[in-house]
């Protein structure tokens, strides 16, 4: 359970040895915390609970309270959660899950207020989410029946801030941020006397590849072994990308791992020519499609005789929709924006990236690809708008007036992929890091050098953000022994990127999880 503090700590003693007061980017540099009080009813149980909303301050990677290193980046960031304890449990037995969104430079208000949290805004299927006023209603589909919870919001988001000398440098980056959320995460068990607990990591899209990084080095810099890491629609290996396939030249991976998802998309908005009644026997069919003949298409290159280009393209027409002319002159590859560009571009409609489910008026019908997405833009208003009010109203974080006019901006994203490095440098790797991160590696050596580690993948078929079969695809391709691969349980469900926006998806996920934590811990006596 957290300490018995209420409100944030005091503020340090002015310079005449009395009381001070701690204003604007000081206060922000300060950890803060604020309890509240609440329950959930999930599945019919009534589970009581205390909320600590606050931050914890991050150094960059190498700094040493005791002896800093002038070279390093002199910045440092406050990072805004918010956790929820059930309360009466005993921290031996009670799990602990840390959680975040990716982005990268995102915070984790999806995961809060839309799958895992107490609360959830309600939003529509696959339309647009009609303006304010918003519901929020309790979440049957909470993990708090299960585990204590910890949303974590990244360095630069929510109501944390990066502030110093080379603070871009610092934590905008694959390996910075994985080295801030390490940081945060043993910091925050040592704080809240959790190191005994059962312990988890959920994170989602480039959460999945920051907690590939973090489960290796909670264990190998930490000594922190974990129970599980639980991928939301996973990236662990950038070359595998979709999204600008185009731009490597000569690896046509990316296109044989992203046609399955191609293929569900085309059938959930009925644009096969002939249309399969099940989803997964046609996706079955797809996928052996995928690794053989398409495959072998595309290793021809431009030696691929007239004969099996244009079979392979009626063949891809069959799965997909898109017009035989137009597979003919992409040379058989359409990434995933020209792929939502063209599936409905005849209707004026792209489809969305993130859950191709969604689709909303094209901006611009002469486009290579979508000029927005049109999942983000029907939902992101109800999120942004449930959660300030949240904040604000019931864990009573936001408007301290120790923060200049008692105003404080709660930040979705911290704007920083366009000052990304994507640069990571592997275990065990010697030399500089490299480019286009592949973190297989990473949890592979947590799985190697921890054995109990369990690790479970869940995704939608209707992401073209990270392609199912992607995932999937990794997984079978992580360098562990092959007694290893049993500790690894893959879920599918039929939504998108964001496998909590359809409901009947959420309600699975969260049984699938549940159950995934309850068989991965022993139980105490």
């Amino acid at each position: 359970m957290p300490p018995p503090h209420m409100g944030p700590p005091p503020p340090p003693p002015g310079p005449d040895g009395g009381p001070g007061e701690v204003h604007g980017p000081a206060y922000l540099m300060k950890p803060q915390h604020v309890l509240s009080d609440g329950s959930a009813t999930i599945r019919g149980q009534v589970i009581p609970y205390q909320a600590e909303s606050g931050t914890l301050i991050v150094h960059p990677d190498g700094w040493d309270d005791a002896n800093p290193d002038p070279k390093a980046p002199q910045a440092v960031a406050s990072i805004f959660y918010v956790a929820y304890f059930k309360k009466g449990a005993h921290p031996e037995n009670r799990p602990i899950t840390f959680i975040y969104n990716g982005g990268p430079g995102s915070s984790t208000v999806w995961l809060h207020m839309g799958a895992l949290g107490p609360k959830r805004v309600v939003t529509s299927d696959d339309v647009h989410t009609p303006a304010a006023p918003y519901k929020l209603v309790d979440n049957d589909d909470s993990l708090l029946d299960s585990t204590d919870l910890v949303f974590i919001d990244a360095p630069g988001t929510g109501f944390g801030r990066v502030i110093g000398k080379d603070r871009d440098k610092a934590f905008y980056g694959t390996d910075p941020d994985a080295a801030a959320f390490t940081d945060f995460i043993a910091q925050f068990l040592a704080r809240h006397g959790r190191y005994n607990s059962p312990k988890y990591l959920f994170g989602e899209s480039y959460g999945t590849t920051r907690s590939a990084i973090v489960a290796n080095a909670l264990a190998s810099e930490k000594g922190i072994d974990l129970n599980g890491v639980i991928l939301l629609s996973q990236i662990l290996n950038y070359g595998n990308s979709i999204d600008r396939a185009q731009n490597n030249p000569s690896n046509d991976q990316p296109y044989v791992l992203g046609l399955p998802s191609f293929a569900a998309t085309a059938w959930y908005h009925h644009k096969l020519p002939d249309q399969p009644a099940d989803l997964k026997t046609f996706l079955a069919e797809v996928e052996h499609f995928a690794l053989t003949d398409y495959t072998s298409a595309l290793q021809d290159g431009t030696g691929i005789s007239d004969e099996k280009l244009k079979a392979t393209a009626e063949k891809l027409h069959r799965y997909t929709g898109l017009p035989v002319d137009y597979l003919i002159k992409a040379d058989l590859r359409v990434n995933g924006g020209e792929f939502a560009k063209t599936l409905l571009g005849e209707e004026g409609q792209d489809t969305g990236r993130l859950d191709s489910r969604f689709s909303g008026p094209s901006l611009d019908p002469l486009a290579q690809r979508p000029a927005y997405d049109p999942q983000s833009a029907a939902m992101e208003s109800a999120y942004v708008a449930a959660f300030n009010d949240y904040a604000r109203k019931t864990l009573h974080y936001g408007a301290d007036p120790s923060f200049g006019d008692g105003y404080m901006e709660y930040r979705v994203s911290a704007h920083s992929i366009g000052k990304w490095s994507f640069t990571h440098k592997q275990p065990d790797q010697r030399g500089a890091a490299r480019g286009e991160p592949n973190v297989l590696p990473d949890l592979a050596m947590a799985m190697k050098t921890n054995p109990s580690l369990q690790v479970m993948l869940n995704q939608g078929y209707y992401d073209l953000g990270t392609p199912y079969f992607e995932g999937v695809y990794e997984m079978r391709h992580l360098p562990i022994p092959r007694a290893l691969a049993k500790n690894v349980e893959i879920r599918q469900y039929a939504s998108g990127h964001m496998v909590y926006a359809h409901l009947p998806a959420l309600k699975e996920m969260h049984d699938n999880v549940s159950q995934f934590i309850a068989r991965t811990h022993p139980k105490s006596s």
